[in-house]
């Protein structure tokens, strides 16, 4: 077992479950928010998507929670459905065993159901802010005994969209009541809204850096007509789990569609989809089913996804940091990752300027008998025009 003091100190059925885990050292905030979060402080706190977020915020939470009393304890508020039930499924294998009881509440799912589910009286509720709302109103979700208050993905959550949702869910808990928000970036704004709802809390971040050793970052020079072509061609070289990031929403379905004409299956975290097809989809990507994930940075946003073989910013990002949060998702725990960027000529002089920035060094690739090459190795020139047949095994 690990030799963290921290969490000697909690749980056996924590301490047993993180040695199931195979954990062997806690995370970089981690490390930093547990004990604060222990000891009872409201914290703010910023670090990366896949760097051990939502641990830091619910250990120390089931670790407060007193196990002799039903009703709700714990509150944790997301912005959207895939999210809510990430974090379900880490409440359910961290509390396996025990008498915790557990419950997730989202929008668009039948709201007698959701009732019918409270009087299982959990201890522990997950959801999205409407619909808590809405049982909060209906008088359905009792909140008086709510002794902490999580807040993942804080900088979505205080958008006009949210705020005055996780404002009036604060305001109908115990005065005294503990809250923590989470986030992978923390503006300023935000910091300034959680800071106006807690009682002095302290601000914890932690800054994300590239894995350079298993992570190799390559770019495609084309005119912007083409870059769907180039996704199509790099999804012909079968790439085991990629993820495209692209700008818009409109973009995304254009993209999908496209693909999808060209046999090439890609699921979507975005757009018009009902629920049951976007929890379908994703259910597909994670196990391997489809090879592709269409996203926007707010969609993909504090979803943990393993095993991402190839990220593509299909839109180049504006900022270093949103180049660094897309591409962590990609060589993680020793495994080799693939970082594409695909630019055109306006966007390569960017690519060059953040490389600088950033310490890596871009590879120009391009295509040679279906595979990736070295622009300098390339033996011919292959036309961006030319329709290739796919022998994908994700063919439909």
């Amino acid at each position: 077992m690990s030799k963290w003091s921290q969490l000697e100190e909690m749980k056996p059925f924590i301490q047993e479950i993180w040695q199931e885990s195979g954990f062997e050292a806690p995370t970089g905030i981690q490390e930093k928010a547990i004990p604060a979060i222990l000891e009872g402080k409201d914290v703010i706190c910023e670090s990366p998507t896949g760097s051990g977020k939502t641990l830091s915020y619910l250990l120390p939470a089931i670790q407060k929670l007193d196990e002799t009393k039903n009703g709700v304890q714990i509150v944790i508020l997301a912005p959207s459905r895939e999210l809510v039930m990430q974090i379900s499924d880490e409440v359910k294998k961290w509390t396996k065993g025990t008498n915790i009881v557990s419950s997730s509440f989202i929008g668009g799912a039948n709201i007698k159901k959701q009732v019918e589910k409270l009087k299982e009286k959990p201890q522990i509720v997950i959801g999205t802010t409407g619909r808590l709302i809405e049982l909060i109103k209906l008088k359905k979700m009792k909140m008086h005994e709510v002794t902490t208050v999580i807040v993942d993905e804080a900088d979505q959550l205080v958008s006009n969209e949210h705020l005055s949702n996780v404002q009036s869910i604060i305001k109908s808990t115990l005065r005294d009541r503990q809250i923590l928000f989470f986030s992978a970036t923390i503006s300023e704004q935000t910091e300034k809204i959680a800071k106006s709802l807690m009682n002095n809390a302290e601000t914890i971040r932690v800054q994300q850096t590239l894995n350079q050793e298993n992570t190799s970052h390559i770019y495609f020079l084309c005119e912007q007509r083409d870059k769907i072509d180039v996704l199509r061609k790099i999804m012909f070289t079968e790439p085991d789990k990629a993820i495209a990031f692209i700008k818009s929403l409109d973009k995304v379905e254009e993209i999908e569609a496209k693909l999808t004409y060209n046999q090439i299956d890609a699921a979507v975290l975005a757009g018009e989809a009902k629920k049951q097809e976007r929890q379908q989809s994703m259910k597909n990507f994670r196990a391997g089913k489809i090879p592709l994930l269409l996203t926007t940075d707010v969609a993909a946003r504090g979803l943990d996804i393993q095993d991402v073989t190839y990220v593509i910013h299909f839109d180049f990002p504006k900022t270093t940091e949103q180049y660094v949060h897309r591409s962590g998702r990609t060589g993680r725990m020793g495994k080799k990752g693939v970082v594409i960027s695909i630019v055109n000529s306006r966007e390569e002089s960017f690519l060059k300027k953040m490389g600088h920035e950033l310490g890596i060094t871009f590879t120009q690739k391009d295509f040679y008998k279906g595979e990736i090459v070295d622009v300098q190795v390339k033996q011919k020139p292959v036309s961006s025009s030319r329709k290739t047949t796919p022998k994908s095994k994700y063919k439909k």
